[in-house]
This record gives structure tokens, C-alpha cells and sequence, in this order.
């Protein structure tokens, strides 16, 4: 049976990088986040969170995203935007 749970994943991280490479720092911390909550090492996010995060460019990520993940059993982790 599936585990299903939703985040609020905290970008706040982000900005003590340069600001052009923010966004692709955040598609790292929401598969770093995902790995720790979930137990998880193999994540899979779905286009619509790199999206989101991509939104307003390279230097202006959002400051939090959030997601839906969903464990199968074979340890797989789906996560998908919320909106």
C-alpha cells in the first residue's frame, strides 16, 4: 500500500548560494528533503515542480514549494506539485 504525504518544503537555503544557480540549488534541497522524510533514496519530481521552481527565472526561486509525495513499495518516491 502507498505512503502518501504532502510538505512544505523550506527553500530558505537557497539564497546563501550565488544567484545564478538558486533554482537548480532548489531542485537539490527538495530531493534532499524528500530522500530524509520519505526514507527514501530513489525520488523522482515531476516536471511541474521544476517548473514552479523555475518560474521567475534562475535568481528568484520561490522560498518554499509545496509537495506531494507518495511512496510505492518497491521504495520508488512520485513527488508532484500541490496547488
Amino acid at each position: 500500500m502507498p505512503e502518501e504525504k504532502i510538505f512544505v518544503i523550506p527553500l530558505n537555503e537557497v539564497k546563501k548560494v550565488p544567484h545564478y544557480k538558486r533554482a537548480r540549488r532548489a531542485a537539490k534541497e527538495v530531493r534532499e528533503y524528500l530522500i530524509k522524510h520519505m526514507k527514501s533514496a530513489d525520488v523522482k519530481l515531476d516536471m511541474k515542480i521544476n517548473e514552479k521552481l523555475f518560474e521567475r527565472g534562475v535568481k528568484k526561486p520561490p522560498a518554499k514549494i509545496r509537495v506531494k509525495a507518495v511512496k510505492e513499495d518497491d521504495g520508488l518516491v512520485n513527488a508532484t506539485l500541490v496547488e
